[in-house]
């Protein structure tokens, strides 16, 4: 790891009781995920939450000791909103807790919407499990992007059309949503002249606008399951772990899914979203397993090429499964941090290697304790 990308662990932990680490996130994504683990390897732990959404931390998932233990979250700090993290009075009090900051997907569309990502990293002085230089690789338009990272590792992907008139199979186009800002609208088309026409049609209903699709992704549209491969990256053990596999539920697709083919045409005016609804616990056949890893391993080492020290603990390949032969992956989107899946420990691959479930979150605080009795921090902090 450079001096630079050091600096903010270095100075963080000058000032830090190693003994009364405090394990931390923003409330939402995957923060119970988080405290959940950090309290299983006897860590504190931390949620950080905005106003009007700190019910499911700060009361219904706190943490009681009587007249039974219960819940998992040790303590929260209530913001206006999530953005605020970044004030310094915030950075303060989370610095004086001996905070671990662990990053998820809210965390980065929240304050994205505010800062760039040259702000966040510059201003969050909280150490960061993890790459804090990653985040911004899941963006389209950053350098040393997802996309970029994919082609250099071999890991076959949606190939993408520059523009609407070279579409000639069904394509998945991919703008930024009107109304939510931190979603993306998305149709499917398989021709020019649909697409123009599904375009106007958005744009009139408010879903889309013009800008928004000059920007937009067109991608080939995968045929088969989805499949999450949730890794595990240890920079301690030097080793790639398979934490779990899940797929999603999303609306409205579960919606359209479920509508019997007579009913189909009375609802071609409805827009198709894909807002994250949930997860499944998902297993792969044991003959695919080898390659997932395979895709893993190249795409670690390209990430450390790309932006050391690179992948720290948890990232995701999430996939579609194409008919053969041979059946194939085809990845159309990756995770840099912690998955949003906790169901995936009802898998059975951590078992496999530990003996015993592991979730997402145990692991990364196993991983913290083990980086801080080796006196290996650095190795995992950024």
């Amino acid at each position: 790891m450079s001096n630079t990308q050091a600096r903010y662990a270095v100075d963080a932990l000058e000032r830090y009781t190693q003994s009364k680490l405090t394990m931390t996130s923003i409330g939402s994504h995957s923060a119970l995920e988080v405290a959940y683990g950090a309290r299983a390897v006897g860590l504190a732990n931390l949620v950080v939450t905005a106003k009007g959404r700190q019910a499911t931390y700060a009361r219904h998932y706190l943490r009681r000791e009587t007249p039974i233990p219960r819940g998992c979250v040790d303590e929260t700090l209530e913001l206006e909103s999530f953005p605020e993290i970044l004030n310094d009075d915030v950075q303060e009090r989370l610095l004086a807790k001996n905070a671990i900051f662990v990053a998820n997907r809210s965390f980065e569309v929240y304050l994205h919407q505010k800062y760039s990502y040259d702000e966040i990293e510059k201003r969050m002085r909280i150490p960061f499990f993890g790459n804090r230089y990653l985040l911004r690789a899941e963006e389209r338009d950053e350098d040393n992007n997802q996309y970029s990272l994919l082609a250099r590792a071999g890991i076959r992907h949606p190939r993408q059309f520059s523009s609407p008139d070279e579409i000639d199979r069904l394509v998945m186009v991919k703008a930024p949503h009107a109304k939510v800002t931190f979603e993306r609208a998305f149709f499917l088309v398989s021709t020019p002249q649909e697409y123009r026409q599904e375009s106007e049609r958005l744009i009139a209903s408010g879903m889309l606008t013009a800008e928004g699709l000059a920007h937009a992704v067109i991608e080939e549209y995968a045929l088969g399951p989805s499949i999450n491969l949730n890794f595990f990256y240890s920079p301690l053990l030097g080793e790639l772990e398979l934490m779990g596999t899940d797929t999603r539920r999303q609306t409205n697709l579960e919606g359209f899914r479920n509508v019997p083919p007579s009913a189909i045409d009375a609802l071609r005016s409805v827009p198709m979203r894909l807002e994250e609804a949930g997860h499944i616990a998902a297993t792969l056949t044991e003959s695919t397993l080898e390659k997932a890893f395979e895709m893993g391993e190249r795409f670690v080492a390209v990430a450390r090429e790309a932006n050391p020290p690179g992948i720290i603990g948890p990232f995701a390949l999430q996939c579609i499964i194409v008919a053969g032969p041979p059946k194939d992956f085809i990845c159309y989107d990756v995770s840099l941090r912690i998955p949003g899946s906790p169901g995936t420990r009802y898998t059975p691959y951590s078992a496999y290697r530990f003996g015993r479930d592991v979730s997402v979150g145990e692991r990364i605080a196993m991983e913290v304790v083990m980086a801080r009795d080796q006196n290996r921090l650095f190795d995992v902090l950024t």
